[in-house]
């Protein structure tokens, strides 16, 4: 199968299935002597962990992680970085009646068509454990990216029609509540209205919101290589996002151009900056140096337990009630994703920018 990998130095391959014997990624590209253990990538895989709160698939796995190679005596070698997690906790049988049925809005249907086979067992590589590999690759860049002065802050920003107000926004309260949310009143509001879905057999859709801080102005090159349609096509990558933007993205198209402009101006230490940044951060696919903002809509899970109409192989009516389990809402479990996609990218731009001029 292609298209598992992404990067062009700091390059990233994903492998495994969901009912697999486990999952993982092989890192190549990563410069030795990086400090790096095992429990620097468990931080990100336990932000993205099933089974550890309400409003989460029940499947319960604990999602260690194992570095099988490219690191000796806690740094880096330069070689490739292999890693595994592996799965204990798949219930296959609870799929059995999918075998032959296309789930509404799930892979199967595009799947088998491409290549005449599927894995009908949670749905194989289109599962949303596929991305356990992104994450372990997103904590490896994250951590190099940190060293750089280079950091990430990622929320879910709205659930179903429950948005966050900007005016009660708290950094430090959204990795301590479970939806990842950081306004108090938005997670209490959201909580109730997932609960009433999950009475309802039902899901909801979702946003993230990525704020990356201190890249530096220069990433990213011109046309076909642009730092934003290479994230774009990072974030698009990740199953269940349906639209994705930069900076004021959507809302640009109905600004008049006195308002949608970046302007600068030197501050107080005779740099450059910019004195709004309506544009995320780049310009022209390059970075500014402002804080790269990028905005990642989720479609609700389509994995839901009430009826639904569909059709099998033999191009029957079905009426199907999806069976498992299955997360109610995808945001909170994709944050950590989205933050790792972006790392990948921005840690493979850094490396191909050291290139870019003759100093």
């Amino acid at each position: 199968m292609a298209g598992s990998s992404i990067g062009d130095i700091f390059k990233v391959t994903t492998w495994g299935e969901s009912h697999g014997e486990g999952l993982g990624a092989v890192i190549d590209g990563c410069p030795a002597g990086v400090g790096l253990c095992e429990e620097d990538i468990q931080a990100y895989l336990d932000r993205r962990r099933p089974g550890k709160d309400a409003f989460a698939t029940s499947r319960s796995e604990a999602d260690k992680c194992r570095i099988l190679s490219g690191v000796f005596e806690g740094r880096t070698t330069g070689t490739p970085i292999s890693v595994m997690v592996e799965n204990n906790d798949q219930h296959s049988k609870d799929y059995d009646a999918l075998k032959d049925v296309y789930r509404p809005s799930h892979a199967d249907f595009s799947y088998e068509a491409k290549y005449g086979i599927r894995d009908h067992r949670g749905g194989g590589r289109s599962s949303g454990r596929e991305t356990i590999g992104r994450v372990i690759a997103g904590a490896v860049a994250s951590k190099i990216l940190s060293q750089k002065g280079i950091s990430f802050c990622t929320y879910v920003n709205s659930i179903g029609d429950v948005f966050c107000d900007p005016g009660y926004f708290e950094e430090g309260y959204i990795l301590k509540n479970p939806l990842c949310m950081p306004d108090r009143t938005a997670f209490q509001v959201a909580s109730k209205r997932i609960e009433e879905l999950r009475e309802q057999k039902d899901s909801v859709g979702s946003s993230v919101i990525c704020v990356v801080r201190g890249v530096p102005a220069g990433l990213g090159d011109p046309v076909f290589e642009k730092l934003d349609a290479n994230l774009a096509k990072a974030i698009f990558s990740i199953g269940a996002v349906k639209a994705f933007e930069v900076g004021d993205g959507f809302s640009l198209s109905m600004a008049k151009g006195s308002e949608a402009n970046d302007g600068f101006a030197p501050d107080e230490n005779g740099n450059i900056t910019q004195i709004t940044n309506h544009s995320g951060g780049i310009i022209g696919g390059i970075s500014t140096g402002a804080d790269i903002v990028l905005h990642v809509y989720f479609k609700p899970t389509p994995s839901i337990a009430s009826l639904q109409k569909t059709a099998d192989r033999s191009a029957n009516a079905v009426d199907l009630e999806i069976k498992g389990r299955h997360d109610p809402v995808i945001g909170p479990r994709a944050a950590v994703v989205v933050e790792s996609m972006a790392a990948i990218t921005l840690f493979d731009a850094y490396l191909k920018n050291l290139g870019a001029r003759n100093e």
